[in-house]
C-alpha cells in the first residue's frame, strides 16, 4: 500500500462500532456514508458496559441520554457457590483512569442513540443493507452497483476511498476474501433471553454465577433481567432441540439458576450464539478495514466486547485520518493486542485461577502481610472489571504472574468453569 489521502469512507453496519467510527471520522472532515438497515435480532449480547466505556459516551455527547433509560451500574458480583459471593465495587478500584460507575443498557435504544449521534456528527445514514463485491481477482473491495447508487449524494458515482466492515459477527469481508480466523479454544453455546421476576444479589451490579456446568450472567435492566448462560454445546443437546427448550430446561436443571429464577418468567425469545470466540487474523487490506466484532470477539465474560468495539472505532478513525501504511499496521496490532490481552484474562477465568486469586485476595486482607500487599493488589487486579489498563504491560504481567505463581498452594480446580 502506498501513501494515500482518504476523503470518502463507506461503513457497512450501523452498530456501536460503525456508528462511533462514523462520528469520529465526520468530526475529522471526512465524508462518511453508513449503511444501517435497522435489522437486528431481538436481543444482543453487550448490555452491561464497563466503566472504561463511559468516556466514549461523554465524548460522543450521549451519556445523559444513555443514563435516562439505563440502570446505573456500581460494580460486579461473582457467585462462586451457595456459600461465597465476591463483590467488586468500581469506586474502590485504586489508581485507575476509568470512572467509578457505568450502565446496564437496553441494546436497541443504546444502538439507536449511537447511530443518531453519528448522524448529528455529519454521517449520511442510509437505511438499507450495503452490498460488497470483490474487485476482480484482487484483494480490494468495492460497493455493489445498487449500494453505490444509494450513496450518490456522498460518493457521486465514485467508489469510496475506504471501506469498513462493521457488520459484526457476519464478517462480510473476511468471508468474501476467505481470511483465516482464529476460533479460540472453547466450543460452548451461549443462550440469552430476558426474564421478569428474577432475583439479583445487588440491584445495580452485573452478576456472574458459576453453574454445575458453565456459567451465567444476570444483568439488571429496567423492568427485567437479562439472563444468559454459556455451556458446552454437547451438554445443552441433552436438554432439547430448540433454543427455547434448552434454555428453559437447563435453567430448571441447574440448582443455582433454579433457586434465583423461582417465580421468574421469560418474556423474550431465546437467542443462540455459537463459535463466538473468533478473531480474524488480518484486520486491514488494500482499501478496507474491519472494526468491532467483525475483527474479533473474545467472550461475553467481563463485558469486554463493547469496550473493544469503541476503542477500535476510535483507533481506526485515527488511522484513516493519517492514511499511511504505518498507521494501519499500528491499528491492526492495537486491536489484536487488546483481543489477546482479554483472551488471556478470560482463559484464567475458565481455568479457575482468576476466581481463586480473587478469593485468596479477600482472605489475606485479614492478615498483616496481606494488608501490606492489599493496596498494590487493589490498584491493579480489579481493573479487569473496569476495563482500565487491561493491556498495560505491568498489569497484564501481574494478573498472569499472580494467577499462576501467587495461589500459594490453593487448587484452582475448585473454581474451574466446567
Amino acid at each position: 500500500m502506498g501513501e494515500r489521502t482518504i476523503k470518502t469512507v463507506a461503513i457497512l453496519g450501523g452498530g456501536p462500532a460503525g456508528s462511533t467510527l462514523g462520528a469520529y471520522l465526520a468530526r475529522k472532515g471526512i465524508d462518511v456514508v453508513m449503511f444501517a438497515d435497522g435489522k437486528r435480532p431481538p436481543l444482543i449480547v453487550g448490555e452491561s458496559l464497563v466503566p472504561a466505556v463511559v468516556p466514549y459516551l461523554r465524548d460522543l455527547g450521549v451519556e445523559d441520554e444513555v443514563a435516562a433509560y439505563s440502570v446505573w451500574k456500581g460494580g460486579a458480583t461473582f457467585v462462586y457457590n451457595e456459600d461465597y459471593r465476591l463483590n467488586i465495587w468500581f469506586n474502590q478500584v485504586r489508581g485507575g483512569n476509568a470512572p467509578t460507575y457505568s450502565y446496564n443498557v437496553p441494546r436497541d435504544r443504546f444502538d439507536a442513540t449511537l447511530r443518531e449521534a453519528a448522524g448529528r456528527a455529519g454521517v449520511t445514514v442510509i437505511e438499507q443493507t450495503g452490498r460488497l463485491e470483490r474487485d476482480g481477482d484482487s484483494l480490494r473491495m468495492r460497493l455493489g452497483a445498487e449500494t453505490l447508487a444509494a450513496a450518490d449524494s456522498v460518493l457521486h458515482g465514485r467508489q469510496p476511498d475506504w471501506i469498513v466492515d462493521a457488520m459484526g459477527r457476519h464478517r462480510g469481508i473476511p468471508k468474501m476474501l476467505d481470511l483465516p480466523v482464529d476460533a479460540g479454544d472453547r466450543r460452548d453455546t451461549a443462550l440469552h433471553a430476558h426474564l421478569e421476576g428474577v432475583q439479583v444479589e445487588i440491584a445495580t451490579n452485573v452478576h456472574t454465577d458459576r453453574l454445575c456446568r458453565g456459567w451465567c450472567w444476570r444483568i439488571p435492566l429496567r423492568g427485567r433481567v437479562s439472563v444468559g448462560f454459556i455451556v458446552d454445546t454437547d451438554i445443552l443437546r441433552e436438554f432439547g432441540d430448540s433454543a427455547e427448550e434448552q434454555y428453559d430446561n437447563f435453567m430448571q436443571h441447574d440448582p443455582v439458576m433454579r433457586e434465583w429464577s423461582k417465580g421468574g418468567r421469560r418474556i423474550t425469545p431465546v437467542i443462540r450464539y455459537t463459535n463466538y470466540q473468533a478473531r480474524v487474523t488480518r484486520g486491514i487490506g488494500e482499501n478496507w478495514a474491519l472494526v468491532g466484532d467483525a475483527f474479533g470477539f473474545v467472550d461475553p465474560v467481563f463485558s469486554s466486547g463493547m469496550l473493544i468495539a469503541l476503542q477500535s472505532a476510535k483507533a481506526l478513525s485515527e488511522a484513516i485520518a493519517d492514511g499511511s501504511p504505518h498507521a494501519f499496521e499500528n491499528y491492526d496490532a492495537y486491536v489484536k493486542s487488546h483481543l489477546d490481552a482479554w483472551r488471556s484474562v478470560i482463559n484464567r477465568f475458565y481455568d479457575g485461577r482468576l476466581l481463586t486469586l480473587f478469593k485468596l485476595g479477600e482472605d489475606v486482607q485479614r492478615k498483616f502481610w496481606g494488608k501490606l500487599l492489599g493496596f498494590h493488589f487493589r490498584k491493579h487486579m480489579p481493573r479487569i472489571f473496569t476495563g482500565d489498563d487491561v493491556t498495560n504491560p505491568y498489569s497484564s504481567w501481574l494478573v498472569e504472574f499472580m494467577s499462576t505463581r501467587g495461589l500459594y498452594g490453593h487448587d484452582p480446580d475448585e473454581y474451574r468453569i466446567l
